[in-house]
C-alpha cells in the first residue's frame, strides 16, 4: 500500500464473528480470562472452533500474549501472530493485519482481540506513570514538566485552539457529540450508561477535567474484552452470520507525528494522521462520505470526533458541531466510548458489524456501509466495512 495509490486489499477478507465480555468497572478476573472469554464468544458467533484458528493479532499494550491466549482457548498451531503499536490507534489496524494475512495465504482464520482491566487495574486517565525510557518518549519531555500529564490535558490543547479558530464554545461544539453518544448508549443494553441519556445542560454542568474538556467530554475507564474473527470472503459465505466485508483498511501517521502531543504542527485544528487514513480508505473503496450509512468514530474525547468528521470530508472545517447537531450521519450507534465502553475502539468495530447484519440495538435501516476509525492524536487506522454483495 502507498499513501499515493489504491491498494488491492479491499474485498478479500471479512469480519465473520464478534464476541465480548460484559463491560464493567471491576471485572473481578484476570485480563487473560477476559481475553479468552471474548475470543471464545467471537468464535461461537462465527460458527468456528479454536481448532480453526491459525492467527492472532492484538495490541502492543496487551498483557495477554498470543501464545497464552491460544493455550487458554484450546487452539493448536499458529502460522501468524502480530501486535500493533500506539494504543487505541491500533484498533482497526488489527483487522487490517488479519486481512493482510488472510489475503496473502499466511493464515486462514485470524482472531483480533483486546482485553484489559482499565478501571480496576491500570487507569490510563491517571497519566504517565512508571514509563520506561524510549526514543519516542522524549517528546513527552517537552510537555510533562509544564503540567500536561494526562491524555485529557494533551487533547485540551488542540481543543482550545479549535474553539478559538472557529469562534465557538465547549457547550456549542462538544456538547452535541456527548449527548449523541449517550442517547445511543441509553438504548443499548450492553452499554455501561444504558438507560442514562444526558442533556446539553447536563453536559455544560459537568465538572472541568482539563479546560475546555468537561467530564462528559471524556471516555470511560472500562474492564472488559472484545474479539473479532477475520477470514476470507469465500469462506465467510459458508458461515452462519452475514459477513462484514473489509472494503478498505488503512493506517496513517502524519508529518511531525507524536503520541498525543503533536503541538508543533502548523495547525492544531485537524488530525493529519486521520487525513492519511481517510484518503486511503476513499481511494481504495471507491466511496465518498455520501456513501456511508453509519459512522463509528473513535471518541476518547469529544473534540476529536469533530475533527475526524472534517478530515473525512463529511463537512467543512469548523462545521462538524452543526453536522452532529443536525444528525446528518448516524454516529456511534452503540454509544461509543463515551457511553458504551472504552475498549480501545474494538467495540466500535463490533458495532459496525452489527449494523451490517441488521442486529444493532440502534439499527440504521438498510445499513450497508460503515466507516470505523481508531484512536486519534496518535498514529491511527480505519476501516470501511460493507455488506456482502
Amino acid at each position: 500500500m502507498s499513501v499515493r495509490a489504491r491498494d488491492s486489499l479491499g474485498g478479500r477478507a471479512a469480519v465473520v464473528g464478534i464476541g465480548a465480555t460484559e463491560f464493567s468497572k471491576d471485572s473481578g478476573r484476570s485480563e487473560l480470562r477476559l481475553a479468552a472469554e471474548a475470543v471464545r464468544a467471537a468464535l461461537d458467533d462465527a460458527g468456528l472452533t479454536p481448532a480453526d484458528v491459525d492467527g492472532l493479532v492484538t495490541f502492543t499494550m496487551d498483557t495477554s500474549p498470543e501464545i497464552t491466549v491460544a493455550q487458554a482457548c484450546g487452539m493448536g498451531e499458529l502460522s501468524f501472530f502480530s501486535r500493533v503499536h500506539y494504543g487505541g490507534g491500533a484498533a482497526c489496524a488489527t483487522v487490517q493485519q488479519a486481512a493482510l494475512a488472510v489475503a496473502a495465504g499466511v493464515a486462514e482464520v485470524v482472531v483480533c482481540y483486546r482485553a484489559f482491566n482499565e478501571r480496576s487495574g491500570r487507569r490510563f486517565g491517571s497519566g504517565v506513570t512508571r514509563r520506561e525510557p524510549t526514543a519516542e518518549g522524549v517528546a513527552l519531555g517537552w510537555s510533562l514538566p509544564y503540567g500536561l500529564l494526562t491524555p485529557a490535558s494533551w487533547v485540551a490543547m488542540a481543543a482550545q485552539r479549535y474553539l478559538y479558530t472557529y469562534g465557538t464554545t465547549p457547550e456549542e461544539a462538544f456538547g452535541p457529540v456527548a449527548v449523541t453518544a449517550r442517547r445511543h448508549a441509553a438504548t443499548n443494553p450492553a452499554a455501561y450508561f444504558h438507560g442514562r441519556p444526558i442533556t446539553l445542560a447536563e453536559h455544560a454542568a459537568s465538572r472541568w477535567i482539563a479546560e475546555p474538556l468537561r467530564l462528559l467530554d471524556c471516555c470511560q475507564e472500562t474492564d472488559g474484552g472484545q474479539a473479532l474473527v477475520v477470514t476470507s470472503v469465500e469462506r465467510a459465505r459458508d458461515l452462519p452470520k452475514p459477513p462484514a466485508v473489509i472494503a478498505a483498511a488503512a493506517q496513517g501517521a502524519g508529518r511531525a507525528q507524536e503520541q498525543m502531543t503533536s503541538f508543533y504542527r502548523h495547525d492544531l485544528t485537524g488530525l493529519p494522521e486521520m487525513g492519511v487514513v481517510a484518503r486511503q480508505l476513499w481511494r481504495t473503496s471507491g466511496l465518498a462520505p455520501a456513501d456511508i450509512d453509519v459512522g463509528i468514530l473513535y471518541d476518547h474525547f469529544s473534540p476529536f470526533v469533530l475533527m475526524q468528521l472534517e478530515e473525512f470530508g463529511f463537512c467543512a472545517p469548523g462545521e462538524a458541531a452543526a453536522f452532529v447537531t443536525a444528525d446528518r450521519l448516524p454516529l456511534n450507534t452503540h454509544g461509543g466510548q463515551l457511553g458504551e465502553a472504552y475498549l480501545h475502539g474494538m467495540n466500535g468495530i463490533a458495532e459496525a458489524v452489527r449494523q451490517l447484519r441488521g442486529t444493532s440495538p440502534n439499527q440504521v435501516p438498510s445499513a450497508s456501509r460503515a466507516l470505523v476509525t481508531a484512536g486519534t492524536g496518535v498514529p491511527t487506522s480505519g476501516l470501511v466495512l460493507a455488506a456482502d454483495g
